[in-house]
């Protein structure tokens, strides 16, 4: 993005003093011959150049940095007036055919050098306004990209921050669940040990980058349902769908992750009531349908959110604020009985990454 710009404004400038050496060839050409008219043109435009040069480049960047503009209009009208007079010499002394471009009403009331400096002095003031006009546009531009890049690099740190906190509580969970079954059912575990290693790749070889193929995280989710469903064994119902065909769709990476813990975390497992958590997980048209359902006990649960203030559900709000901003939708609904998650989600495809 910055080599493009570079480019473009190079290009811009080449373009600007080409046509502007056009310009003033076509006007010397009128009064001197070819050599003297391309001589007269060369002179003026390369003065030209370096003057402006001089005053958007070296001047005006300091007076915007030290924020001294009142200055910067006295530099500037010292430029103005120096290329003022480097004009004046050219009309003055660099002439052809015997003819002067000065017009001759100002003969013989002041001398020819002062009548060339008078009229130079609109033409140094347009050029030099016009460059200064342009430099003022092209830092605007650095400024909003700056913005922009800023608010990038933000973004990003933001994602990683709310990602990191995500990580070490899958983690924690599933060799928790691994440390307890270890005493009870050491094949289990074993079971379990593998189906970890196969999160813990993901997470660390996947969840760097900032959008990961559908398939693949959906995958992930699978194994943490399969973890849970194994760890509560007959304690839970566990019932899940899963149509997910598209290979060319991809997601931000854990995004779902919360709302499957905080179903298990969270289940109704009150004496003589069977728990049950239902998920379905679709895909359709790069738009993703989720939805888990949980029994739900508004008692027991107050109990154990108590101390966790909902963390893990205030960072999935704000990634999905940051992430997929306007292409979401996501509801979240309770009662004493039920705990319900709804989210629609526009996809990102294979080339938008």
């Amino acid at each position: 993005m910055t080599k493009l710009f570079v480019v473009r404004k190079h290009t811009f400038v080449i373009i600007f003093w080409l046509v502007f050496a056009a310009a003033i060839w076509i006007n010397f050409q009128a009064t001197s011959d070819a050599y003297t008219a391309a001589f007269q043109t060369f002179v003026l435009t390369i003065t030209s150049f370096f003057f402006t040069h001089f005053l958007t480049t070296k001047l005006l960047p300091k007076a915007l940095r030290t924020k001294k503009m009142g200055f910067f209009l006295i530099q500037a009208t010292l430029v103005i007036f120096a290329l003022s007079f480097i004009y004046s010499l050219i009309f003055t002394y660099i002439k052809g055919s015997g003819e002067t471009p000065i017009p001759a009403e100002f003969s013989g009331q002041i001398p020819h050098l002062w009548k060339g400096f008078y009229l130079a002095l609109p033409a140094s003031f347009l050029i030099n306004g016009a460059a200064c006009g342009v430099k003022f546009y092209q830092e605007h531009g650095k400024i909003e990209r700056d913005h922009i890049l800023l608010q990038q690099a933000h973004l990003e740190n933001q994602l990683k921050l709310l990602q990191d906190q995500i990580n070490p509580h899958v983690v924690f969970n599933i060799l928790n669940h691994i440390h307890i079954l270890m005493r009870t059912n050491t094949q289990l575990a074993d079971f379990l040990l593998l189906k970890f290693s196969d999160i813990l790749r993901y997470q660390l070889y996947n969840c760097n980058q900032n959008l990961v193929p559908l398939d693949k995280d959906m995958e992930h989710i699978q194994n943490l349902v399969e973890v849970e469903k194994l760890r509560w064994g007959n304690e839970l119902d566990v019932k899940t769908t899963w149509e997910i065909n598209n290979k060319k769709a991809f997601i931000a990476p854990l995004l779902l992750v919360t709302f499957i813990e905080n179903a298990f975390k969270y289940v109704c497992r009150l004496p003589g009531h069977k728990g049950y958590i239902s998920i379905s997980c679709k895909e359709k048209d790069h738009v993703l349908f989720f939805y888990i359902e949980n029994s739900y006990s508004n008692i027991m649960s107050h109990k154990k959110k108590e101390g966790v203030g909902g963390i893990g559900l205030q960072n999935v709000k704000k990634r999905l604020k940051l992430q997929y901003p306007n292409s979401h939708d996501l509801k979240i609904e309770s009662d004493d009985l039920v705990y319900k998650v709804t989210l629609t989600l526009k996809l990102a495809e294979e080339d938008e990454q």
